[in-house]
């Protein structure tokens, strides 16, 4: 038997075990009371925001991937496992969750089994607490597959919450963490849970998806900004900078691209100058260039993703002035040759000039179509009629007005967003959802149907004048 062949064996061996150990531990709550597993999502929520915790969740990440900043990471799970717990706090998951007599339905929930988690390495603090808390909320439960260079962070964190359903009296196999980590455990994980929540790379999601089992994946992101003549260039300046420098930009919905109108392209520079931004001249751009992705392949290199902007300087042998949090390309193209208006995962962000509106619509649906198709952009402006043509015409899933993305499109205390770590990006990136993936894409429904009385209209209620025209 050749290697691949006993390593595709013994991983399936590996995950059957998990897969068995946890479907048992679901049968046990599958009749659990709202009460139940409500009290039960706050307990386990609530155990991993304290701040000790958190703290060594996030230094431990950041120790084990290389990646990110240890308080934005603390921020982090502190905003995405307090704001999933408030979205779901009082949202009915168990019994009959809608009923309307007046159409004789009703409609019950219930859980979907096991869920299969596969989780980035960006990421790996809050996400695997958020994904725990909505799969108790709806009586399933997970299994936390963690990218490699996540692997101490995840068990320390699946741990925590063993910990509480252990002492509340539940099975710890409701929340499970892949120890033994390699590609064909994952691809196995998928193959043999009831429902894949991915969320990582386009070549994970779409194994996801290839994967046989319902699943809730995502796409690449390639955030983009529009600034437009209205917008007040300070406020601007400091939503990109935060956005742009959060975790060193381990975020996908970080804005990767800038759309400047051309009569406020100088000033907005020399507002993000001040808050940190290093513009490259043309020769820096090009070292840039050559650092961040493999000449050969066009691959991004990994030595840049969520590293610091003097990380980054360093390797490409710039000279970045002291203070410098972020670096500024200007650029006019856009798709194949053009890398730097693809996803960057780093503190790097385009610059493009536009004139007329119509102008940066096109230009936000060709970087988002070539890098990141229906994942999201950001407008700032004061013309509610732009942002009304703008969501109509480009090809994303949620638009930002006057918002930091990266710290705005998954959630936030400051808008209506869903919290989520998993953004939905459509169709148009592959995906099943465009919306911000919760807990309640984790339940199947029976629909209970009464007879009524016939709503069956007449032919002039539903063809009204048409009637009149030449028959066919």
């Amino acid at each position: 038997m050749s290697d691949n062949s006993n390593a595709k064996t013994e991983a399936q061996t590996y995950i059957s075990g998990l897969v068995n150990r946890a479907r048992a531990a679901q049968q046990k709550i599958e009749f659990a009371s709202q009460k139940e597993v409500d009290d039960l999502a706050t307990r386990i929520a609530w155990a991993c925001v304290q701040p000790d915790f958190a703290q060594r969740a996030a230094e431990s990440l950041v120790a084990e991937s290389g990646m990110g900043i240890v308080k934005h990471k603390v921020g982090k799970i502190m905003v995405k496992v307090k704001g999933t717990l408030r979205d779901m706090k009082g949202k009915p998951s168990v019994g009959i969750v809608e009923d309307d007599k007046a159409k004789g339905l009703f409609k019950v929930a219930k859980p979907m089994g096991v869920i299969g988690a596969i989780m980035p390495v960006t990421n790996g603090e809050a996400t695997p607490v958020v994904k725990a808390i909505s799969a108790i909320k709806t009586r399933n439960a997970v299994i936390m597959a963690p990218h490699p260079k996540a692997l101490k962070t995840n068990t320390m964190v699946v741990d925590r919450m063993r910990a509480v359903l252990k002492k509340q009296g539940y099975p710890e196999d409701l929340v499970i963490a892949v120890e033994n980590v390699s590609v064909e455990g994952s691809k196995e994980l998928m193959k043999q849970a009831d429902l894949v929540l991915a969320t990582g790379g386009a070549v994970m999601v779409k194994a996801a998806y290839s994967s046989g089992t319902p699943s809730q994946g995502v796409g690449a992101g390639n955030a983009v900004s529009v600034v437009d003549e209205t917008a007040d260039l300070a406020d601007v300046a400091d939503k990109i900078m935060r956005s742009k420098t959060f975790d060193h930009a381990t975020s996908c919905s970080t804005e990767n691209s800038v759309l400047i109108h051309d009569s406020k392209y100088d000033a907005l520079i020399k507002e993000l100058e001040a808050v940190g931004g290093y513009l490259c001249s043309a020769e820096e751009k090009e070292k840039l260039q050559k650092t961040m992705w493999n000449p050969e392949t066009g691959a991004l290199s990994r030595y840049i993703v969520a590293q610091s902007a003097a990380k980054i300087a360093e390797l490409a042998d710039i000279d970045l002035p002291e203070g410098k949090t972020f670096m500024m390309v200007e650029e006019t193209g856009i798709g194949k040759g053009y890398p730097f208006s693809a996803e960057k995962l780093s503190v790097t962000t385009t610059l493009y000039r536009w004139k007329e509106f119509s102008e940066a619509v096109d230009m936000v649906n060709r970087i988002t179509t070539f890098s990141g198709p229906g994942h999201s952009c950001g407008i700032h402006t004061t013309n509610d009629e732009r942002v009304r043509e703008l969501a109509i015409a480009v090809k994303v899933s949620r638009v930002m007005v006057r918002q930091p993305q990266c710290l705005a499109n998954s959630g936030a205390w400051t808008n209506s967003m869903p919290m989520s770590m998993t953004l939905g990006c459509g169709s148009w990136g592959g995906n099943a959802a465009s919306s911000n993936v919760t807990w309640e894409h984790m339940l199947n429904y029976t629909w209970v149907s009464y007879p009524i009385p016939s709503t069956e209209p007449t032919d002039d209620e539903l063809f009204g004048d048409i009637m009149k025209e030449q028959p066919w």
